[in-house]
């Protein structure tokens, strides 16, 4: 099951709320919180749409990057004997755990990439 969607390289998450019985998404990877709904998957889809052109529009008029800027770090939380394990492995390939971690990232995404399931 995929709850994404996806709109000129935008991507945005989608869930359901079965006690208002309405679709609802977030536009993701942008500095601001920029939501939309809809009640049938059509509507929904046409409201994200609608919400990343007003997005951008509105960015244009303030000269506002609509983009987040990731700057490169973050922070992991792993169960503690998942972090051993991939510090003992990252040491007997002779590399960083930041190394490591980096890997298995780029590994992951370019794996998914020849699955058709990588961001573009």
């Amino acid at each position: 099951m995929n709850d994404i969607l996806q709109y000129n390289g935008y991507f945005a998450s989608v869930h359901y709320n079965a006690s208002d019985d309405v679709f609802f998404g977030k536009i993701i990877g942008i500095n601001d919180l920029v939501n939309f709904e809809g009640t049938t998957v059509k509507e929904l889809k046409a409201a994200f749409k609608e919400a990343v052109d007003d997005y951008l529009e509105i960015c244009a008029e303030l000269g506002k990057q609509p983009d987040k800027t990731f700057k490169g770090s973050f922070n992991v939380r792993i169960p503690a004997d998942l972090h051993r394990q991939a510090a003992i492995v990252s040491a007997t390939k002779n590399m960083t755990l930041n190394d490591f971690v980096r890997y298995a990232i780029d590994f992951t995404i370019n794996k998914s990439a020849s699955s058709n399931m990588a961001i573009k």
